[in-house]
């Protein structure tokens, strides 16, 4: 059975960091693009960040770019989100997603639990 699992969020002061981590079973992570997306309160799912199989990189919330990076390790079965600079309103649940195919096509069908990321002084 495929699954995902992330780890690493917690409570941060802003301008903080911290390192998300997606590990991956039941599948052969290699073969798909991989993406993070975010629920903060009240609000709908936004897409983060996607890595493709062939480590290409797709931001789709222009607020995080120059401050989130996404890198995949295969070999550890892994996806990681760095995000620096963090913000209020990057507090949120996020999420990482196995896409449909190789390339970031915003469509997932593999699903994390989440993990919660909270912003605040």
């Amino acid at each position: 059975q495929a699954q995902l699992v992330e780890s690493g969020g917690g409570l941060v002061q802003p301008g903080g960091s911290l390192r998300l981590s997606c590990v991956a079973s039941g599948f052969i992570v290699d073969l798909y693009a991989i993406g993070w997306v975010r629920q903060a309160p009240g609000r709908e799912r936004e897409g983060v960040l996607c890595i493709s199989s062939s480590d290409g990189t797709t931001v789709y919330a222009n607020s995080v770019k120059d401050r989130f990076t996404i890198s995949r390790d295969n070999a550890k079965m892994s996806v990681y989100l760095q995000m620096t600079d963090l913000k209020p309103e990057d507090t949120a649940v996020y999420y990482c997603a196995a896409d449909v195919g190789a390339d970031c096509s915003g469509q997932y069908d593999v699903w994390g639990q989440g993990t919660q990321v909270t912003v605040s002084l």
